[in-house]
């Protein structure tokens, strides 16, 4: 007896709800040649579940719903019903090319006829625990630690030798290098770096300083650079001011041109001297003016030194514009009150004043014990006033103080 297009899905919830029938006894029902699925239907209703099986059962359903739509089905017309069976139910021969078996696969052209899979589709728990997903990325952070390995930006700063710790102390610059792109944003202001004289090694050490070149226009760089150039620096000394002042670039070109005519007309400078203070000392440039100005009062109005000697002594020593007005005046007033050395003497050795007091005031007190303590280079056993506070121990005891340094260590010990 045929199915009508109305008994096919009650036809497959009978085949659902058998279990009577193994794998291998369809396969040998399959195998014998000359039946029919629907003889095998009417004989014997033992089916099995299984998928290839219901695939093949759909295609069958979904044809016979074909041909109802299209025909006229009349349950008086015995044609109509031979034709509907041998269209719904092929025959044995004709299905054996068409229906997978148990143990073989669909072939590729089958595949292409499956649809996408939903992401709305239902799986299996066992296959939810395969599952593999990437953390999270957290909303916010304290630290950039979190955001290392989703950032490719920022394993490659890693890479540089950048010191991510100390950038994310600052919120907003932690933020700016998330939402940059390695290769858009960072890698050009890499090569200009480069090629302005930054070597890889020092390239993290720079950008752990000045990751706000990052938001810097690149022609604006380069145009700051062009400016410098245009003053007479050379390729190498703007290398080098950039190295010891990496904040250097960040300032406009108005800025860096009022800094020089700054000291070239604060301290009556020439071209020459004033831009050579600026490569010894690039920081001038960059940092605030107060101490500066404050420093020169001091030096003209507290210690006592001449104009043309503060220009002496600022270009032997350029670090004396920026340094403590407190250890300036301790310094002066221990070196020239108690030690008796004069004005014109410190003005050869201004480096007295970048050296730690203490230092100063032992080694004077040992060569006083010693009654070695003569600072007058007009007299005999003349100890200059540079060596005095740049040589290393050993050398004072030796040449100096003519003692070892047990003596001098003894000695210190009763201060």
């Amino acid at each position: 007896m045929a199915l009508t297009a109305q008994q096919i899905p009650r036809w497959f919830n009978s085949i659902k709800r058998s279990s009577l029938i193994t794998a291998a006894q369809l396969r040998n029902h399959f195998q014998r040649p000359g039946q029919t699925w629907l003889h095998g239907l009417s004989a014997q209703p033992q089916m099995s579940s299984d998928n290839c099986f219901l695939q093949w059962g759909f295609k069958t359903y979904r044809t016979s719903s074909k041909w109802n739509n299209s025909s006229q089905f009349t349950k008086s017309s015995g044609q109509e019903i031979n034709s509907a069976q041998s269209t719904m139910l092929p025959s044995m021969n004709e299905q054996s090319q068409e229906i997978p078996t148990f143990d073989s696969e669909l072939s590729l052209e089958g595949l292409d006829d499956v649809p996408p899979l939903s992401p709305l589709q239902p799986i299996s728990e066992q296959e939810a625990v395969r599952i593999i997903a990437d953390p999270p990325l957290p909303p916010d952070s304290f630290t950039l630690r979190d955001y290392v390995d989703h950032s490719e930006t920022l394993q490659k700063l890693v890479l540089l030798g950048v010191d991510l710790s100390k950038i994310e102390k600052h919120p907003a610059a932690a933020n700016l290098l998330l939402r940059l792109d390695f290769e858009k944003d960072i890698n050009q202001v890499l090569l200009f770096l480069k090629d302005l004289g930054i070597e890889d090694s020092q390239l993290g050490a720079f950008l752990t300083k000045n990751y706000a070149i990052f938001s810097e226009d690149l022609e604006n760089l380069k145009t700051r650079v062009a400016y410098l150039q245009s003053k007479s620096f050379s390729k190498a000394d703007i290398a080098q001011m950039v190295r010891k002042a990496p904040f250097l670039l960040n300032f406009s070109v108005e800025r860096l041109d009022n800094r020089l005519g700054f000291f070239q007309k604060e301290l009556e400078l020439s071209v020459k001297k004033a831009r050579d203070l600026v490569v010894r000392l690039p920081r001038l440039l960059t940092g605030s003016l107060e101490p500066v100005k404050e420093n020169m009062k001091v030096y003209r109005l507290e210690l006592g030194f001449k104009h043309n000697e503060i220009q002496h002594m600022i270009t032997k020593t350029p670090k004396m514009l920026t340094a403590n007005k407190r250890k300036l005046t301790e310094t002066f007033d221990f070196v020239h009150n108690v030690m008796s050395i004069p004005h014109h003497i410190i003005v050869r050795f201004p480096q007295v004043f970048n050296a730690r007091l203490f230092k100063v005031q032992e080694r004077h007190s040992f060569l006083a014990y010693l009654g070695r303590a003569q600072y007058d280079p007009a007299k005999a056993n003349y100890i200059s006033l540079d060596k005095l506070v740049s040589v290393p121990d050993e050398i004072f005891c030796e040449d100096l103080a003519k003692a070892s340094v047990q003596d001098f260590e003894k000695f210190l010990k009763t201060l």
